[in-house]
């Protein structure tokens, strides 16, 4: 029996995405064609692979035994790719970065102008995602390198295969309108128990923002805030604090040098940060492409770092 690895891929898409339309759309096939080559590699292992659930599918017990050793011979196959790739020493493919907005603005942005001029051979893609879903599908190989975030009290769990790289320490700072009576009275720290009265805005339910604003307020301000707004924009939030219609509480990344009608303190006594890291399959560490892009996120996210305020 010999088994082909491009159908053995598609039997574990098809473990890791759940449909047959998932899989197709992951790895730009029709449904359609999905089907026949699982098909294929039924017969090719002889026995069944696949049942009918429903209108879908799920994997047999064999299936997901032959799943297990799919993964092994995919791994060893990305690892032998890479291995050649090193032995290249070329910086070419394909760089494919997930990140969200405030460290694509600050980090990956100048990263990928300067790997333009560096490494005019390797085509970056940049694609906006949020840590939840970009970091699965970084183990999947749909992205090359993401960036994440990570709250104090709320570890990110990594997907295995995935290997993580701290970049910088991000603080978190309250956010006022510029007229507001704290930002006149305090120059440098406001007491976050003065503000148990003020309409704030954060993330949406169950996000990390809006966990770290509800434990901080409590921690320390004694009091649950009042979200009148939800929104994972930045650019907005700072809008609605700038009408005076909200507070906020924001990492130092998000925050432009100059806001019109914004002002920006820190948290008496207190120290509120987040974790930006980058994430990259172990199977590509030998790459030339991930190690260029990995360098050039370093070094830009040195240089994002130095101008966060303390």
């Amino acid at each position: 029996m010999m088994l082909d690895l491009r159908r053995l891929r598609l039997l574990r898409e098809l473990h890791e995405r759940g449909t047959i339309a998932a899989v197709g759309e992951a790895l730009q096939f029709t449904p359609s064609a999905v089907s026949q080559q699982l098909a294929v590699l039924e017969r090719e292992a002889g026995v069944p692979l696949l049942e009918r659930v429903g209108r879908g599918v799920r994997l047999t017990d064999a299936g997901l035994v032959l799943v297990e050793h799919a993964d092994a011979l995919l791994d060893r196959a990305a690892a032998a790719e890479a291995d050649l790739a090193a032995a290249s020493g070329e910086v070419a493919g394909r760089g494919r970065i997930a990140t969200f907005q405030s460290a694509a603005l600050r980090i990956v942005l100048p990263t990928m102008e300067s790997l333009a001029r560096t490494a005019p051979r390797l085509r970056c893609e940049l694609v906006e995602d949020e840590p939840e879903h970009s970091l699965p599908a970084l183990a999947l190989g749909d992205y090359d390198l993401v960036l994440g975030d990570e709250w104090q009290h709320h570890p990110r769990a990594l997907p295995r295969g995935v290997e993580r790289h701290d970049l910088l320490r991000d603080p978190v700072r309250i956010v006022l309108p510029v007229r507001h009576a704290l930002a006149r009275r305090y120059d440098d720290a406001v007491p976050l128990a003065e503000l148990a009265d003020a309409y704030w805005a954060a993330g949406h339910e169950e996000m990390g923002w809006d966990e770290m604003t509800r434990r901080t307020c409590r921690e320390h301000g004694g009091f649950d805030p009042d979200i009148r707004h939800r929104t994972n924009d930045a650019i907005l939030t700072l809008a609605l604090v700038a009408r005076g219609l909200t507070v906020a509480l924001l990492p130092g990344l998000v925050l432009p040098e100059r806001h019109p009608g914004v002002t920006v303190r820190a948290i008496a006594g207190a120290t509120v940060e987040r974790e930006i890291f980058a994430a990259t399959r172990s199977v590509d560490a030998a790459r030339p492409s991930t190690a260029a892009l990995l360098a050039a996120v370093r070094e830009h996210a040195t240089s994002a770092s130095s101008g966060l305020a303390r």
